[in-house]
């Protein structure tokens, strides 16, 4: 995206009327001046929404005593599943967002999981729709011990560009050497609870790597969040944070 970059602080929620649960939102301008609205709806799942077109990433409506409610949310065009493990990949939820034009995009343990969708291997690229395209890269643990959450090739982040919007969604990973080829990011999504994915100091140092303007820590569970936003004080990043991704 151009160095000149809009945030619109959105007041606006999405809404179950039944269960009175709120997702926050935030939007950001693209380019041509349209809106992406990102929803924060738990821990690993976020909803993107751009013209119309609804993509849900790694939707799960139950993590632990944690409810979502996805009758709030339309039909999915596009979901994204970045690996096989539950709090990322759930049959029924998937269900319950499909309609008879969604894409699954997803990683290939998770396809054996799963049984559908249109696997994308790290580095794949391809255009979603109209101005919209993907980028699967690398999302794996680096830590001695840990290789054993998350091996090397197995799982995906992802990277949208919208309209030269440019999200990184980093799925399960740590601060690993490949994030250095991320160029111009506009706002990325960086799990932080260790030992599964990054340390508050690892999520740093990614975001020191990475440089977003919006840094939205997600897949918190226990992580001081705070903690991070207080790292990058004296960057030019800005932390959002939000109780709802834990």
């Amino acid at each position: 995206m151009k160095r000149f970059f809009t945030l619109m602080f959105a007041t606006d929620t999405v809404m179950s009327c039944s269960a009175k649960i709120q997702y926050p939102t935030k939007t950001v301008l693209t380019d041509s001046g349209d809106e992406v609205r990102f929803t924060m709806i738990s821990h690993g799942s976020i909803s993107i929404d751009y013209k119309g077109v609804s993509i849900q990433v790694d939707p799960v409506w139950k993590n632990g005593d944690k409810e979502v409610d996805y009758t709030v949310f339309p039909d999915a065009d596009i979901i994204l599943i970045t690996h096989e493990h539950g709090d990322h990949l759930c049959e029924q939820t998937i269900g319950m967002l499909s309609g008879p034009k969604t894409k699954i995009f997803i990683n290939k343990a998770g396809f054996e999981k799963l049984g559908k969708g249109q696997i994308l291997r790290n580095g794949d690229s391809l255009e979603l729709v109209k101005g919209i395209k993907i980028t699967a890269v690398p999302a794996y643990n680096t830590t001695e011990g840990r290789e054993r959450f998350h091996a090397k090739g197995n799982g995906n982040g992802y990277l949208l560009e919208i309209d030269g919007l440019n999200i990184y969604i980093s799925g399960d990973t740590e601060d690993i050497e490949e994030m250095a080829a991320l160029k111009d990011i506009d706002v990325a999504f960086i799990a932080a609870n260790q030992p599964y994915t990054m340390t508050v100091e690892q999520c740093i140092d990614a975001a020191r790597i990475i440089r977003p303007r919006i840094l939205i820590p997600y897949h918190l569970s226990d992580t001081d969040a705070y903690a991070i936003k207080e790292g990058l004080s004296l960057t030019d990043i800005e932390v959002l944070l939000y109780e709802d991704l834990r």
